[in-house]
Order: C-alpha cells, then sequence, then structure tokens
C-alpha cells in the first residue's frame, strides 16, 4: 500500500497520476464502508482510494463513538490489504493533511481532524511507502 498525503490542492492526484497512469480509481461515498472498494479490484491493476475526507465527514454527527469507527475502517483495511496481496493489487490511499492550521471552535471540526489524524496514522501504518505531497512537490517518507 503506497500513501499519498497533503493538504488542499497540493498536487496529490497528479503525483499519483503521473506514478500509477493505469490506475482504477474510487472515491468514498459517505457512509461506505471501506472493504467495498474489494469489489472494484481488478488483477494486477492499481487502486486508487480517495475522496477519505469527505468520508470522514460524513460520520461526524454519528452516534457512533470514535473508536469504534476507527475500529471498523482498521478491519476494513486489514480485508482490502489481503483482497490486494490476493489479486496483486497496488493499494493507494490519497489522504487530506488538515492538522497544521488553527484549531476550529466547533467541536465536530475539531471531531473530523482527530479522525482524519487517526485515518492517516493508521495508514502510514500498513503503508509500504508514505509520500508528502506539497506544492506539487513530492518527497518520499520513511514507514
Amino acid at each position: 500500500m503506497q500513501v499519498f498525503i497533503g493538504g488542499a490542492g497540493a498536487g496529490k492526484r497528479n503525483a499519483v497520476r503521473n506514478r500509477f497512469p493505469n490506475a482504477v480509481w474510487w472515491r468514498l461515498a459517505p457512509g461506505q464502508r471501506l472493504r467495498e472498494c474489494v469489489g472494484v479490484m481488478l488483477p494486477n491493476t492499481p487502486l486508487v482510494v480517495h475522496g477519505v475526507l469527505d468520508w470522514l465527514t460524513a460520520s461526524i454527527d454519528s452516534d457512533e463513538g470514535s473508536d469504534s469507527w476507527r475500529a471498523r475502517w482498521r478491519d476494513d483495511l486489514k480485508e482490502l490489504q489481503c483482497a490486494a496481496t490476493t489479486h496483486h493489487t497496488t493499494l493507494i490511499f490519497i489522504v487530506n493533511e488538515v492538522g497544521r492550521g488553527i484549531v476550529p471552535m466547533e467541536r465536530s471540526q475539531r471531531r473530523l481532524r482527530d479522525l482524519n489524524g487517526w485515518f492517516s496514522q493508521d495508514m502510514v501504518e500498513g503503508a509500504e511507502q508514505v509520500w508528502y505531497v506539497r506544492h506539487g512537490l513530492v518527497q518520499a517518507l520513511g514507514t
């Protein structure tokens, strides 16, 4: 799995397109389980998963606690990684970095930043390669 992380408009999509021109792209929909990406995997074809911030935004008003939400996406991620190994598919996640700004006053916006930070940490933990993208410049980070 590879993770491309950076701010909005940083050039993450272009970096992914340049490195994986034949990839299948899958946008996570609000309320969708991460494991549903397995259904669009093609053998020997990279799969780009994006739309994470909007996907997480849908969970802000959920009655489900952050810990159970995180446990569910971790389980789904394990299933997704197993399927990718079986299909010889490289998983690529595009994740927005939102933690470098002013801490919002709204509780829901602080929760969104927490969820995004935890999601990013979980992606990085399972990644073979992490790329930080800023101003169109792509830098490899250690994992």
